[in-house]
């Protein structure tokens, strides 16, 4: 199985609402709904017109992963839509790492230093994820004025992106 990632626009928001919602309904019991994230259905206006990027990993043809970036000030970014399907996750086909890696050369390539994101502490494969690729956890109250904050988030992380390799 071969992972392709590339950059989503607008056409993919359908799949990636199915990819999303699955996993923070089903999977994780998050509260959240399609309402709360009208980003989805305004990925070009909502990411890419601010500087960001959205992205989406794929096998066969099938939406199986996706990560954006929130461009919120000249320097600084927020990591958002961090989801890979269960059954395509782990070590073995690195996915997520993949992704993170294309999000990272992104802010290189672009400008952007610093990079933030939330997660819920349910998600803790997720957290570990984030500490294992030098994410320093961050207090809520230390998160930048301009760091677009999502109600269900309750962990937050920081990452310079001119340190890591």
């Amino acid at each position: 199985m071969k992972t392709t990632i590339q950059q989503l626009n607008n056409s993919y928001s359908d799949q990636l609402i199915d990819l999303i919602l699955t996993i923070q309904q089903k999977e994780f019991n998050v509260p959240i709904t399609i309402e709360d994230q009208p980003d989805l259905k305004q990925i070009e206006s909502f990411y890419m017109e601010s500087g960001g990027n959205f992205w989406g990993a794929f096998i066969d043809g099938e939406l199986v992963g996706s990560i954006a970036l929130v461009k919120f000030d000249e320097k600084a970014g927020a990591v958002r839509k961090m989801f890979v399907k269960k059954e395509f996750r782990g070590k073995e086909l690195n996915i997520a790492q993949e992704l993170l890696e294309v999000l990272i050369s992104f802010c290189r390539e672009n400008g952007i230093e610093a990079v933030y994101l939330g997660t819920v502490n349910i998600l803790k494969a997720a957290m570990r994820f984030y500490e294992r690729n030098d994410f320093l956890q961050v207090e809520k109250e230390n998160l930048p004025a301009r760091f677009p904050l999502m109600n269900a988030d309750n962990v937050f992380y920081y990452l310079n992106v001119n340190r890591t390799i």
